[in-house]
């Protein structure tokens, strides 16, 4: 009898609603599913697709694929529902059916809104947030009642006193000029016949309010509106449709000011004011558009920890996790006229409130009592980011009055990692903790200051690690549809996107790049070939701006450049100072992403382009090589960024440029004392670099530094998201004194995503996971590692760990995908198919080895017990500051025979320091 399971987790697009799929931007939506069980050796040779909208069809579809397959039925008309079906074949007998799952259409054109943009006559930006609504009389029988909305401006919509939806900050944040995206509701269960009342509490949001660090407003207008339409199908079939017109009214509320930088301003004793006639705007409907993924809704809520009095006597609220949202708080006692104000910050300083990284945003709500009764406060027209509430105005706070409301895009958790070393697993939660926090509605820089952009550098190199451990695509998918309307006609790609900064060709490595790599990454994990078709006109516009720039000698030099932004060596105040050379990044990401349009243009069936582009990135290469690499592999500027690109992209020609440049890499980080010297770009790099040139001990060493500058030192200082900076705080507990400091930005995050791949093992091979890589990195400094991911086939997974002088080695596999995996001990990788497999082989990490009795300086700095040592009696001789500082003084000696270290750092005789540091050396080459 077969074990072939029916279908599962049938979806639409990159949808994942939990019920029906409603207002879907597409006629035509691609569809996928899962199998949970099969026999042994069962794939997939054809699957029918039942559609039930008026009739019944049945298409039968002789194919493997299962994942974003083209929809088979006529294209769905506007507002059209279906009900789909999926079932598939091996070779024997068809599964049963799956679960149905509902799909309806959203409104496709301009045409099908009959609603227009109403406007409050007289509200103007300072003015309270308005409330603009309507009444409608509504017919017997109702059977299926739709909201069709959006806002110039961010809007809470209710119907008949009910909340409608869940949805916070719609309707979200894009290139509104070209992409405004409406919201569809199911408000069936809310509608009556007879009278029914709409009304929306509008705020400024994105739109009107305060935006970006040049302290604007209003950068989309200076009025806001709602666009509503009501449509409501009653038991004859016969659909009645109510629009937002000149029948509305406005009413100001009782939010007496908001802003998403400053915060929100509400007086409780306020109560709506006299209705007022709005005008109708003459505003373009061709740029509504529908969501391609989840709205930002309340993602969790986090309790207080703890209340503390400050020094200066202030009341602070710690919620034990940085958040991006809202406190919530319950008040009750007060009199009619009290205040109560709530402060935010990320950290503190010196006991108090540390305010100074949030430059001019306010981030303070405050609320006007009416009266003693108990009443909850909430700010839902702004979001701040915070772990520390400065609380006044409220006598005896208790803890449990307390919660921090989390907000952010509704991403479904997909990736997961653990292993044996605490500080590692709670910097993955700290990268996970930053994603959450920055995705909101768009992927941004940070949330807490007068920022919160989405820049476009930052979410290029973290786009790997998001793409693991949520289920981003439609969120990024969204976000590269404005990245196209807003690149400009030259090919240049804005720093931020939405682009409110408007400079003219803004073109800068890494940053631009975002055009290429982040539809690749989103094809390589999801395999939506139909993403690198919709956006290859803006790759290649943008690797033809690179290319221009670059001229006849296809080397791009001069200009503007972020560089490898907040290079630690940069002084705080000019983090433009990286010791990268900006020509040998800016150069290697041209034939970086050259090498991606040609890759993407074969995958979408162009080869005559794939060659155009392909040999363009083979001529970049070439140049690079030429006019910044030494015959001996050294790259100019003597960079770790600029030695991992130069590896990793394929840059160096010969394999033993190759070779030289992959051990001075290892020699930078050695002299470095094992800590990292890489900025935004360099760091996704650095750990691949060094595993990949024969060096993954150093990786390690790297990833598992706790010193400053390293990936830990923030968890050692208590952080719970990741920072902008490697220093955000400095070891004495001050903040850095850098005019720009984050403290929730995830860029130096992205090391996570090689945390997946290779030191628990679990990486994409074909795109979408249709086959797994299987490639941990064991090593002697943990001693079990394990990831999870939700593919687009099911859960795969992979665990090791090592005890007893074994390694023992778990992989999972969906039932559709195929797993390469390199089993420790064996040659050549083994492929299996679905289900769980085990191995077991003889750890070569048991035992640590010994250093070698001729030892060399490099030897000895490798050998981390003997450095550990050495560097613990150089320490209490006070030769040297610390391990950082001796590394840097063995920079020129690293060749030498270890018995010469305290000869290279403090000339023998020096002192009766080094005569005991070199007795100390001595017994421990003895031995």
């Amino acid at each position: 009898m077969s074990n072939l399971a029916a279908p599962t987790a049938l979806r639409f697009e990159h949808r994942t609603d939990t019920g029906p799929v409603l207002g879907i931007g597409t006629a035509s939506p691609r569809l996928s599913w899962q199998v949970p069980t099969a026999d042994a050796g069962y794939s997939q040779t054809a699957y029918e697709v039942e559609i039930t909208t008026g009739t019944t069809q049945v298409f039968t579809v002789e194919s493997a694929d299962q994942v974003l397959v083209p929809w088979p039925g006529d294209p769905l008309a506007a507002r059209e529902s279906a009900q789909v079906r999926v079932r598939v074949r091996g070779a024997g007998d068809w599964s049963e059916w799956s679960e149905p799952a509902t799909v309806e259409a959203g409104l496709l054109s301009p045409t099908e809104w009959t609603a227009r943009f109403v406007s409050p006559r007289e509200n103007a930006n300072g003015s309270p947030a308005p409330l603009l609504g309507g009444v409608v009389d509504l017919p017997e029988g109702i059977v299926k009642a739709r909201l069709y909305s959006t806002a110039h401006g961010i809007y809470l919509p209710e119907l008949n006193g009910e909340r409608v939806g869940d949805e916070q900050l719609a309707p979200g944040w894009t290139a509104y000029q070209q992409r405004l995206r409406y919201q569809t509701y199911d408000v069936t269960t809310l509608v009556r016949a007879g009278e029914n009342r709409l009304e929306f509490l509008v705020g400024n949001g994105w739109y009107r309010g305060r935006l970006g660090f040049h302290g604007k407003n209003s950068l989309y207008g200076d009025r806001l509106a709602v666009l509503a339409q009501l449509e409501v199908t009653t038991e004859d079939g016969q659909v009645h449709t109510f629009g937002s017109d000149d029948s509305w009214t406005a009413r100001e509320s009782a939010v007496i000011a908001d802003d998403l930088y400053d915060g929100q301003r509400t007086d409780l004793r306020r109560t709506p004011g006299e209705a007022a006639p709005v005008d109708v705007l003459d505003a373009d409907l061709n740029p509504l558009v529908a969501p391609d993924g989840p709205p930002v809704r309340i993602t969790g809520v986090v309790p207080a920890i703890e209340i503390i009095t400050s020094p200066s006597g202030k009341t602070l609220v710690d919620f034990g996790q940085n958040v991006v949202g809202r406190v919530r708080l319950k008040v009750r006692g007060g009199a009619d006229g009290d205040e109560v104000v709530l402060r935010h910050a990320e950290v503190l300083e010196n006991g108090e409130l540390g305010v100074r990284p949030l430059r001019t945003a306010k981030a303070t709500d405050s609320y006007i009592l009416a009266g003693p009764d108990e009443v909850t406060l909430d700010s839902p027209l702004t979001f701040h980011g915070f772990r520390y509430a400065e609380v006044t105005g409220v006598p005896n706070l208790q803890a449990s009055d307390l919660e921090a409301v989390v907000v952010g895009s509704d991403l479904r958790r997909t990736g997961w990692f653990e292993s044996s070393h605490e500080l590692l697993n709670r910097f993955h939660e700290n990268v996970v903790w930053g994603m959450r926090g920055n995705f909101v509605d768009v992927p941004t820089d940070c949330p807490q200051r007068d920022e919160r952009l989405g820049w476009t550098g930052d979410i290029q190199v973290f786009s790997p690690t998001a793409s693991f451990l949520f289920d981003s695509a439609g969120f990024l998918t969204n976000w590269l549809a404005d990245l196209a309307a807003e690149q400009q006609k030259d090919g240049s790609v804005p720093f931020v996107v939405p682009d409110i900064l408007k400079h003219t060709g803004p073109a800068t490595a890494a940053w631009g790049d975002a055009a290429t790599i982040v539809p690749w990454v989103i094809y390589e994990r999801t395999g939506d070939a139909g993403l690198l078709a919709r956006q290859l006109p803006s790759m290649r516009a943008w690797v033809d701006k690179m290319a221009d720039l670059a001229g006849g000698d296809l080397l791009w030099a001069g200009g503007f450049q972020f560089g490898d932004w907040l290079d630690p060596t940069a002084p705080p105040e000019n983090p433009f100072r990286a010791k990268a050379d900006p020509d040998v990044l800016a150069t290697a990401h041209l034939a970086r992403s050259a090498e991606v349009v040609a890759k993407a243009a074969e995958v979408v069936g162009d080869a005559e382009l794939a060659r155009e582009y392909a040999d363009l990135a083979a001529r970049v290469r070439q140049a690079f090589a030429k006019e910044y690499a030494t015959e001996g592999g050294r790259v100019l500027s003597d960079a770790a960024t600029n030695y991992a690109l130069a590896l990793q992209w394929a840059l160096l020609p010969t394999e033993a440029q190759r070779q030289r440049a992959g051990e001075r890499l290892a020699d930078l980080v050695r002299t470095a004392g094992f800590r990292i010297s890489t900025g935004f770009v360099g760091t996704p790099l650095m750990a691949d670099a060094l595993a990949d040139s024969g060096h993954p001990d150093l990786a390690y060493r790297l990833l598992l530094q706790t010193g400053c500058p390293s990936w830990l030192y923030a968890v050692t200082m208590g952080a719970t998201t990741v920072w902008e900076r490697w220093d955000s705080m400095l070891p004495d507990g001050s903040i850095n004194p850098g005019q720009m400091t984050s403290f929730n930005h995830y860029a130096l995050g992205a090391v996570a995503d090689w945390m997946h791949r290779r030191v628990a093992g679990l990486a994409p091979g074909d795109p979408g996971y249709r086959t797994i890589v299987v490639r941990p990195l064991f090593t002697s400094h943990l001693t079990s590692a394990s990831a999870k991911h939700l593919t687009p086939y099911g859960e795969a997974a992979v665990s090791w760990t090592r005890s007893d002088g074994q390694i023992r080695l778990s992989v999972t596999v969906p039932v559709g995908s195929r797993a390469q995996v390199a089993v420790p001990g064996d040659g050549a990788p083994v492929e299996v198919g679905h289900g769980t497999h085990e191995w077991i082989a003889d750890d070569p990490y048991g035992e640590a080895p010994a250093l070698p009795a001729d030892a060399s300086i490099r030897q000895l700095m490798d050998h981390e017990s003997s450095w550990e040592t050495i560097v613990a009696a150089a320490r209490e001789t006070e030769i040297v500051a610390d391990d950082a500082d001796l590394a840097a003084r063995l920079e020129r000696y690293l060749a030498q025979p270890a018995n010469q270290l305290v000869e290279a750092i403090s000339p023998r005789g020096f002192g009766p320091d080094a005569e005991a540091l070199q007795a100390k050396l001595d017994s421990l080459l003895d031995n």
